[in-house]
């Protein structure tokens, strides 16, 4: 890969009151190995001095007034330059290798529409961290997974390729903040686009969301939600249908 062929990278990251994290985040994307052509940061109706966080740090800040990560996301989306669009959440931490990676793997295969990693709950008890996270995350791909007909997103740490989000920006949910924007955005790829997983691209990520019985009930909720509104467009077995006569043709054809 020289630098003259390797595509652009918008990384994208929501916020809404998460100041501390955010700047966390940024400080360890201003060390990758291979710079962003920017960072978006979308502040979604914050309070605290999260989009000051992000100014001082050099990025692009963005308000979405719009409450809830779906709206928050694709606004940052539409707004990027980059030819792969990348996602992090205010709390993840990349590794100083993380925007290479993606420019990598997309670069390595020119017909994947999406890549998506894993990471470790930086913050669980030292003992439990990587059982937790692999427990959380595998479950997380292998449902999903069944549920959509091929690999799942993960907000914390995924890229597409910004022709790929022109493709389906007007069929993703956008003004419901209890639908998971990464599923539904998965879902929206449909079965015929490539997503990748790659378990060696990581990121370090709290484990707020899932303390306390409240949290965990009100991911599920809005997991369920997600696959509702989106099997209401096409029901899980003809995902399944489209997307084993898709790989048919593509063993044929290949």
């Amino acid at each position: 890969m020289t630098p003259d062929l390797a595509p652009t990278v918008s990384v994208v990251i929501p916020v809404r009151d998460d100041a501390r994290a955010l700047d966390t985040c940024l400080s360890l994307l201003a060390r990758q190995t291979v710079a962003p052509l920017e960072v978006v940061v979308v502040d979604n109706g914050s309070t605290d001095s999260s989009a000051a966080v992000a100014h001082r740090w050099g990025a692009v800040v963005v308000g979405e007034p719009r409450v809830g990560i779906p709206a928050a996301a694709a606004t940052g989306y539409d707004v990027a330059k980059g030819e792969v669009i990348a996602r992090l959440d205010a709390d993840s931490r990349p590794g100083p290798r993380w925007v290479q990676t993606a420019v990598e793997r997309m670069s390595a295969d020119v017909g994947l529409d999406a890549l998506t990693g894993t990471g470790s709950f930086y913050d669980a008890p030292r003992g439990l961290r990587t059982a937790v996270s692999v427990a959380y995350l595998g479950s997380y791909y292998a449902l999903c997974h069944l549920a959509l007909g091929h690999t799942a997103l993960w907000g914390s740490c995924m890229a597409m390729r910004s022709s790929t989000w022109r493709a389906v920006r007007r069929d993703v949910v956008r003004d419901d903040s209890e639908v998971h924007d990464d599923l539904d955005l998965a879902f929206r790829l449909g079965p015929r686009r490539r997503v990748r997983l790659d378990r060696s691209w990581r990121v370090g990520v709290s484990a707020r969301s899932l303390r306390g019985r409240r949290q965990r009930r009100r991911r599920l909720d809005r997991a369920w939600r997600t696959l509702r509104v989106n099997w209401q467009v096409l029901p899980p077995w003809e995902r399944w249908r489209r997307r084993l006569a898709h790989l048919s043709r593509t063993i044929r054809t290949g």
